[in-house]
Parts: C-alpha cells; sequence; structure tokens
C-alpha cells in the first residue's frame, strides 16, 4: 500500500528513511528523471549537489517536482519501472495533477527557497 504526497515534506523526513518513487526535474516540462529510493530526503540532497554522476547529474535534474511513498522497497521498485514505461506525456501529467506549477517539493528540506 503507498500514500501519495505532493506538497511538503513527509514527517520526520531527515531522521526517518523515506521509501519513495520521485521524478526530479531541471525545469518545467523540461528533462525529466524518475527514480526509487529507500531515503527521499538523502536522494534528493544527492542530486541536488550532484555527488553521484549519470543522467540526472548529466541533465541537471535537481527540483523534486513529484513523489509516492511506499511501504516497500519491492513495492516502490515495480512501481517506478511501471511510470518509467509511461509515455513522457502521462508523466508529465502525473506532476501537473499533483504539482501544477512544478513548485520544488523539497525546497525547505536544506534551506533553500527554489520554488
Amino acid at each position: 500500500m503507498c500514500s501519495f504526497s505532493s506538497r511538503g515534506p513527509v514527517p520526520d523526513m531527515r531522521g526517518d528513511a523515506v521509501i519513495a518513487v520521485y521524478i526530479m526535474a531541471n525545469f518545467r516540462n523540461g528533462t525529466i528523471y524518475t527514480g526509487v529510493t529507500s531515503h527521499l530526503f538523502q536522494r534528493v540532497w544527492q542530486h541536488r549537489t550532484g555527488v553521484i554522476d549519470g543522467f540526472a547529474s548529466e541533465h541537471d535534474c535537481k527540483t523534486l517536482v513529484w513523489y509516492e511513498q511506499h511501504d516497500s522497497i519491492v513495492e516502490a521498485i515495480v512501481r517506478e519501472k511501471t511510470i518509467k514505461k509511461l509515455r513522457r506525456v502521462w508523466k508529465l501529467a502525473l506532476i501537473e495533477k499533483a504539482n501544477p506549477q512544478w513548485k520544488d517539493l523539497a525546497a525547505d528540506w536544506f534551506g533553500d527557497e527554489r520554488t
């Protein structure tokens, strides 16, 4: 079972591991990256700081625009694979439905105010 959260931090995000599928973007309707993690706060920080090389780093995907919390990593991986198979337009619809202004959902997690 999963719960969807699209605005603000998950309670106790910094201390607790939050299993989630997430989408990072470089700007509205720009390049998007879909990922899965067992610790959302830590993974978003890694994207923002660029400490891990890869697609998201190369394309400057540093803005958390969508995430979906899950109870198990297996469940989250299955959901990530499903989302990755979706057409781009459907991924954009997921973002637009939950976050129509493409605000940075993690802006207040790290003390910056990107919105």
